[in-house]
């Protein structure tokens, strides 16, 4: 079963308690915006239902709003901002000014970059909020431009990080400042075209072209859907067939046991190899990314090339810094 909750918590919530109540699903894969998640996190938990979270960013799913039954899969927005903003920070890039998504996830990505700003010894000189969805962006740009930073970090993603960027190149503010999109997908560099996007830099959790294993499995995705797999898609099929692999082994749906199983047992395959914690967060290497130029792509969808190899144990909250219960 599927369905598209349309950013909105509550056709989410709608949704997934009735197919927890009336379908009597077993578990419960989605909820790419961060609203959208903690909110069916929370469901998750009272029905005792797996529920496996690939695209929302939110740390909070493995800190605040932690429980037993949910599984923050793919990346989150301390990984992002350790990756990409301390990058730039390392760089000598120490005034910021953001552009953010006025929801959860920006919310949580701007105050994740910043911690690790602040760390470095940079600082906020300004941010903009702007709504899910915006088509002009012309009036925050301004804002941003008469702020004079060092680097404009964009807390977005989507058509509105697309959308930003190209206004971006519009207002001629890549000349003046540095640009850092905090979240991009491979989807948003194809839409840009790398005449545009070439030379950001952002972090991810997987690349098609990583490997033999995931260079196999996007061409296998290519081939039924006429385009590359960005990394939560590649995580959508991974945590599915994790999941399914768990139920097959221990000859149960149980979600206690399968959860208990996911989290005591050592994970690879294509996408990743790693380890389920306490707080739900599936430890993996990330990976810092530029877009190339035309000229360094030597064929459809070549477009990112690895700046630096990332830990999961470097990237993701620690357990000093962790606010889950469970983990503490």
């Amino acid at each position: 079963m599927t369905a598209d909750h349309q950013n909105k918590p509550d056709i989410a919530l709608a949704t997934a308690r009735e197919w927890m109540d009336s379908k009597h699903i077993s578990m419960l894969v989605g909820g790419t915006n961060s609203a959208v998640a903690v909110a069916v996190a929370g469901l998750a938990a009272e029905k005792k239902v797996p529920f496996l979270a690939n695209g929302p960013g939110t740390s909070a799913l493995s800190n605040e709003a932690c429980n037993p039954f949910t599984i923050h899969y793919a990346y989150d927005t301390v990984a992002i901002a350790r990756g990409t903003a301390g990058a730039m920070v390392k760089q000598g890039y120490k005034d910021w000014y953001f552009l953010v998504a006025d929801y959860a996830f920006g919310a949580a990505l701007q105050r994740d970059a910043m911690t690790v700003i602040t760390a470095g010894g940079g600082r906020m000189i300004g941010s903009a909020k702007h709504p899910v969805g915006t088509a002009d962006f012309s009036a925050y740009l301004v804002q941003a431009a008469a702020a004079k930073p060092q680097i404009l970090g964009i807390a977005n993603g989507g058509s509105d990080m697309v959308n930003a960027l190209k206004a971006i190149k519009e207002f001629g503010l890549d000349q003046n400042m540095k640009i850092a999109s905090l979240l991009m997908f491979i989807t948003d560099v194809h839409s840009m075209g790398l005449q545009d996007a070439g030379g950001l830099l952002f972090t991810t959790s997987w690349d098609w072209n990583l490997n033999d294993e995931s260079r196999a499995f996007a061409r296998r995705f290519y081939a039924t859907t006429g385009r590359m797999p960005t990394d939560v898609q590649a995580a959508d099929y991974s945590s599915t067939m994790t999941y399914l692999k768990a139920v097959r082994t221990l000859g149960t749906a149980d979600s206690e046991k399968v959860m208990a199983y996911l989290k005591s047992t050592k994970l690879k395959d294509f996408y990743a190899e790693g380890y389920v914690r306490a707080d739900g967060r599936y430890v993996h290497n990330m990976y810092l990314m530029q877009v190339k130029t035309p000229a360094e792509s030597h064929e459809p969808w070549d477009y990112l090339k690895v700046v630096a190899t990332m830990p999961g144990d470097e990237v993701f909250t620690t357990k000093a810094e962790t606010r889950c219960p469970l983990w503490k």
